[in-house]
């Protein structure tokens, strides 16, 4: 496939690397990728959610989420183009769901403080069979991380079990940031699918 002739500079740079990622699984194209828009997309995404928390996730699942279809991209349109399309859909999806989990307590509830209080209400009222169910799951995580490599285990072990921020996890393990948040990405993808094929037995 030949580079779009409609691509700037920075769009060819892009593809190039696009393709030493599809065709020979470089990881530093997908470094590289990631260098050149992390920081952008996560302004973008800080300015749809107004939450650091959720637009540093959400940075990570774009990323992974292009990544894993990069071989979907096509140089008709530059590849920023196309991941902050990914990005920003995912985030309105994100945004949805986030409301559906919240009570209809908007009345009362005039700033963003009382909004995130009102949000928290009903994890904090579980009843007993939900208590237990949710014991199961966290039993049954703990099994399903132990089925993964050493790294990624100790990777998802600092995040979820210690709760380290992502911080101290690459001081911890001498990684960069954005290798850590990638890598946490990837191994919580492993996780997901092990948890979904097992949800109908927890």
């Amino acid at each position: 496939m030949e580079v779009g002739s409609n691509l700037t500079e920075k769009g060819k740079r892009d593809y190039t690397l696009v393709q030493k990622a599809v065709g020979q699984k470089d990881q530093k194209a997908y470094a590289e990728l990631m260098h050149y828009y992390r920081d952008s997309l996560y302004f973008m995404l800080l300015k749809m959610t107004n939450n650091p928390s959720d637009a540093e996730d959400l940075t990570i699942e774009a990323f992974g989420k292009a990544f894993k279809n990069l071989d979907q991209y096509t140089p008709n349109y530059a590849f920023s183009t196309w991941l902050f399309k990914i990005a920003s859909n995912n985030c309105i999806d994100f945004i949805r769901r986030k409301k559906k989990h919240t009570f209809s307590m908007n009345t009362g509830f005039g700033d963003e403080e009382h909004q995130e209080m009102a949000d928290t209400i009903p994890s904090e009222s579980l009843d007993p069979e939900e208590k237990v169910i949710k014991n199961q799951k966290i039993k049954l995580m703990r099994e399903v991380v132990h089925k993964l490599k050493p790294h990624y285990r100790d990777l998802v072990q600092m995040r979820y079990f210690k709760e380290y921020s992502y911080d101290e996890i690459a001081r911890e393990m001498d990684l960069p940031l954005g290798t850590v948040k990638a890598q946490l990405y990837r191994a919580r993808e492993y996780l997901f699918n092990i948890l979904k094929d097992s949800q109908d037995n927890i």
